[in-house]
């Protein structure tokens, strides 16, 4: 729970700093984790959480691509400032190289040889580098590992 007590501090610094996109951007998580925990009935865990933030910068990376679409380049710049503000929250990134041998592990685990069992990788994969790498790119470099 050590992460649910950064996330409302934060929000209290960008309260006590004015910093209205911090700010927002916490509130909306929270909101979020409020709704997860009605669902669950329970407090989320950390890892909850971790998945809860991901989707919330998932969201607002397809709100750039459309803000930047659209020739909104003031909002697609409100949006990436709250994106990195959720990802102050996440574990750090992982390497190329640590997410391949993690892969790599995930595909000798599951003991796969083609694309077809795609799904049971991601599912032990997916845990393991939850808030440390993009789905897509997961996805990606798994599926390039199995055809090659």
């Amino acid at each position: 729970m050590a992460l649910m007590q950064d996330i409302e501090g934060m929000l209290k610094e960008a309260m006590r700093q004015k910093d209205e996109n911090k700010r927002n951007a916490v509130r909306l998580l929270l909101t979020a984790i409020k709704n997860k925990e009605k669902e669950l009935r329970r407090l989320p865990d950390d890892a909850e959480i971790q998945q809860i933030i991901g989707s919330q910068i998932k969201q607002r990376r397809d709100s750039v691509e459309q803000f930047t679409k659209a020739g909104r380049g003031e909002l697609a710049a409100r949006e990436e400032a709250e994106i990195e503000t959720l990802r102050s929250f996440l574990p750090e990134a992982l390497s190329p190289e640590a997410l391949s041998q993690i892969i790599d592990e995930a595909i000798a685990e599951v003991g796969a040889q083609s694309a077809r069992e795609m799904g049971k990788i991601m599912k032990v994969l997916m845990p393991k580098v939850v808030g440390r790498a993009d789905g897509k790119q997961v996805n990606e470099l798994v599926r390039q590992k199995l055809q090659g």
